[in-house]
């Protein structure tokens, strides 16, 4: 009877077999389960930074590049343009208010003055003309009303006398009438005296207050004329130094050109631009100090310019001693009160990164592993971390120039 043979089957290909599965589930676990670890660079230890990640006090501050400028600036324009005749001071010249600085002179400017006063004297002859025939209208007018009424004050009289006459025949009728109409006549003579007086003393009293108006307008101008005449001699409007003064005799200046500027002595402010990233964390009346000196925001100019904007400091105390005009010192302006906090060293990462990620050294201190935080508020030393570190970690806080599209940095001691 046939039975069926099995074969044999050899232990070393079964295990060969199962190892090989087990490798491959390995292998799909690593690449399908476990994340890549992206791209990794060797970095030799000594080429970087790397600083530690502390708790402490963070002081909400930054430091400002400061000028020193004059608190108080006047500038001298010509006012009208002319040739320099003298000079009197020399720049750099400590000026008191009122004191002569230069003359100049301007022929067509006093040509222009003669003619205004030639035409004020004119115009003040016309109104004593018009003053003095509306006078002698006037006496004439009076006069002629006098023997007016002279004449019907007879003519009353006689036509009474008359009219008593009549009755009795003494008197024609004709004679009687004649008076009556004679006392008519000068009767209204006089009403139209009257009104002629009023008429001609209303248009000629117009006509005066016509040329006095346009006498005082002449006069006002012959005194513009003779203070722009006056202003050729420029003088000093407040105390202080006098800077930026650099002209020649004989030199022509032009109307409106800047001759110089006078500084108002010992009182300055501090005159800084300040990174645009800080525009919405300053305001005026903000503190800062220099050396132990307090200090305020004065002005924040509005205009925005290669990233910066200016702004003013003014001492609320006294000013420091030695200070001079052009010096630049160091300013901490303070943003914020100081509070506790968590602390990473400020570096050149942060221009880099954004401070969107960091490299972390890991434990061993063999890498450095990419990680995303987020930082707060920043100063000069220290930057605040509000999430993704914590105190005692070790960063690498060096420039990242060479490294944003890695993912690990592999630390070598050589």
């Amino acid at each position: 009877m046939d039975r069926k043979v099995q074969p044999k089957v050899n232990p070393v290909k079964k295990w060969a077999a199962i190892l090989s599965a087990a490798l491959l589930l390995l292998w799909l676990a690593y690449a399908f389960v476990i994340p890549p670890s992206g791209k990794t660079l060797a970095v030799n230890h000594q080429h970087i930074v790397i600083s530690q990640v502390t708790s402490g006090i963070f002081e909400d501050f930054i430091p400002v590049r400061g000028q020193v400028t004059p608190a108080k600036t006047v500038f001298l324009d010509a006012i009208e343009g002319g040739r320099v005749e003298r000079i009197l001071v020399e720049d750099g010249a400590n000026l008191s208010t009122g004191e002569l600085i230069v003359e100049l002179s301007n022929a067509a400017l006093q040509l222009n003055v003669l003619g205004n006063e030639a035409r004020v004297a004119e115009q003040l002859n016309n109104i004593r003309t018009i003053e003095l025939d509306l006078e002698q209208n006037r006496l004439q007018h009076k006069s002629n009303l006098l023997d007016i009424g002279y004449q019907i004050k007879m003519l009353t009289r006689q036509q009474a006398s008359e009219k008593k006459l009549l009755a009795s025949g003494a008197v024609q009728q004709s004679q009687f009438d004649d008076t009556s109409d004679t006392l008519d006549w000068y009767k209204n003579r006089l009403e139209l005296t009257r009104e002629s007086q009023a008429s001609d003393a209303r248009m000629q009293e117009e006509q005066l207050a016509f040329l006095k108006a346009t006498g005082a307008r002449l006069e006002s101008n012959l005194a513009i004329s003779r203070q722009n005449l006056e202003n050729m001699k420029v003088k000093a409007p407040v105390a202080g130094k006098l800077s930026g003064f650099n002209i020649q005799i004989g030199q022509s200046i032009a109307r409106g050109e800047r001759l110089g500027q006078i500084d108002t002595p010992n009182d300055y402010k501090l005159t800084a631009f300040i990174d645009e990233f800080y525009l919405g964390r300053v305001a005026i009346g903000q503190e800062a100090s220099f050396k132990e000196y307090p200090l305020v925001i004065a002005k924040i100019y509005p205009q925005v310019q290669n990233g910066q904007f200016k702004v003013d400091f003014k001492f609320t105390g006294q000013q420091p001693e030695g200070i001079r005009r052009g010096q630049n010192v160091q300013i901490k302006l303070t943003l914020g009160d100081a509070s506790e906090a968590t602390l990473v060293p400020n570096g050149s990462f942060f221009q880099d990164t954004g401070g969107n990620w960091i490299f972390v050294v890991t434990p061993n201190g063999t890498e450095a592993v990419k990680r995303n935080i987020r930082l707060g508020r920043r100063n000069s030393r220290v930057i605040e971390v509000i999430e993704g570190l914590s105190p005692g970690d070790q960063v690498v806080t060096s420039s990242y120039a060479s490294y944003l599209e890695m993912q690990r940095l592999k630390l070598n001691q050589e």
